[in-house]
């Protein structure tokens, strides 16, 4: 492999890494906040008990997080220098605002919540929560400001070979972050609340668990996880259609359409051939894309040939077709993964409102624990579409990935690094896991009576 090809590699698995903790970190600062606001509100104990019982695991999972973002940072000045060189006066900004706003105030108040029980009052102790919530997800809108230029590139202009920011508040208010930004949160929480409920269901399975605080838990959960995924796909809706205006041919890729149609079918299940560019065998029904994209049973969606045809005239002679492949497999498991959590989410919501959680486990709970891969799932395929229905542009209409690579790194630098990030972000994987399952299965320490009881265990402690 040449050096572009181990470069995105090398890219791609440091990125998929890191959000595999974003997500979860995002959603359980704010499902923590909201059970320790309840505990300020309600004066119960097993509030306070959830609030560090789960705040345990966030801590665990923001370390992560915080560990494998930082390498991203060095890549972009490293393997992808010329990259940096032609955009970083746009794509430095937000990431410059994130790092010194976002994520120091974050950092901040994370560690005000994590030594002020009993030193600050519950209103002070609260509201450090809720700031590192806000800040965790300001910490994501900044960086999805950065990468929503990548995707549709706005407030710029060219000047001797290099982007240079013109309207620093039309890089914030881009069309795409109204789209993404609402999205990433929904699947945020989306991720916490399943984490939840298969810890939850866990315990509320098992003898000695604590089964207040779990059964709370998972009420929680199960509300907030229903509104979440509810929230995803509409979000995911406005994306698709978003996508058909600025990127249409990421859509086409996703959805493996070869030719234009008006009025267009979705694929249900399609296997094609990339190098001729057809079908080889496909279930599609009528209109559907159409619906997708316009909200209407009309309406024409490009397809990849007449795309691939205007874009050799506009930019020149090359291939402009994504991994089709990819692309059309990411959407369908993030699509089917979504359904997936849906119907749990509902399900959940049901045995909450039935109030059938906290008596005899009812027939599915042992199902919920494995539930808790659905999200991480739908998050990286959706991510990998993000990114991969893009190429071959890395900016997206200005600069292709061939000319964004470090002209002076070798390929044995890049053999060399990518085996050690894998080794060592594999092994970091290994330790986040033992560490999150291992304070998962404790519980909660000490098991109270209904209602109320003694103060519960302490960070630090078992």
């Amino acid at each position: 492999m040449d050096a572009l090809m181990l470069a995105r590699l090398q890219f791609a698995v440091t990125t998929v890494y890191h959000f595999f903790f974003v997500p979860l970190t995002l959603g359980l600062s704010i499902l923590v906040a909201i059970m320790e606001t309840l505990y300020v509100q309600s004066g119960q104990d097993v509030y306070k008990q959830m609030a560090k019982f789960w705040g345990k695991l966030f801590l665990i999972n923001f370390a992560m997080g915080v560990v494998t973002g930082i390498v991203q940072e060095f890549q972009f000045g490293m393997n992808w220098s010329e990259y940096s060189r032609y955009v970083g006066d746009i794509f430095g900004a937000p990431l410059a605002i994130e790092a010194l706003l976002a994520f120091f105030l974050e950092s901040t108040f994370l560690g005000i919540w994590i030594f002020g029980w009993d030193k600050l009052s519950k209103k002070m102790h609260a509201a450090a929560i809720w700031l590192v919530a806000i800040s965790s997800n300001l910490s994501a809108l900044w960086i999805l400001i950065a990468n929503s230029f990548m995707q549709q590139p706005v407030g710029y202009e060219i000047v001797n070979g290099r982007a240079q920011m013109t309207d620093f508040f039309a890089l914030v208010f881009n069309p795409n972050i109204w789209t993404q930004f609402p999205h990433v949160v929904s699947s945020g929480l989306s991720t916490a609340a399943f984490f939840i409920l298969g810890i939850s269901a866990f315990h509320l399975l098992r003898v000695g668990s604590n089964r207040d605080l779990h059964r709370r838990s998972f009420q929680v959960a199960a509300i907030i996880g229903t509104l979440a995924v509810i929230g995803v796909i509409m979000t995911g809706h406005s994306q698709a259609q978003h996508m058909v205006e600025t990127q249409p041919m990421k859509m086409a890729a996703a959805e493996a359409l070869w030719d234009t149609e008006s009025p267009a079918a979705m694929s249900l299940f399609t296997i094609g051939n990339e190098k001729e560019r057809r079908d080889v065998f496909a279930i599609r029904i009528p209109r559907l894309l159409s619906l997708l994209a316009y909200n209407q049973l009309n309406g024409t969606v490009r397809g990849i040939n007449e795309l691939q045809a205007e874009f050799s005239a506009q930019y020149g002679p090359g291939n402009y077709v994504p991994p089709v492949a990819m692309s059309y497999w990411n959407f369908r498991f993030m699509v089917g993964t979504g359904t997936l959590m849906l119907i749990a989410a509902i399900y959940a919501l049901f045995l909450t409102m039935g109030e059938e959680v906290g008596g005899k486990p009812p027939r599915f709970l042992k199902f919920f624990p494995y539930l808790i891969a659905l999200p991480y799932i739908a998050n990286t395929t959706g991510w990998l579409l993000t990114e991969l229905g893009r190429v071959p542009w890395v900016v997206y209409g200005l600069m292709k990935m061939e000319d964004a690579v470090s002209i002076n790194v070798g390929v044995g630098a890049l053999w060399t690094t990518l085996i050690g990030f894998t080794l060592l972000y594999g092994v970091l994987m290994v330790a986040d896991v033992y560490l999150l399952v291992k304070y998962a299965k404790k519980g909660s320490g000490k098991l109270l009576p209904s209602e109320s009881g003694e103060a519960a265990i302490s960070l630090a402690g078992d």
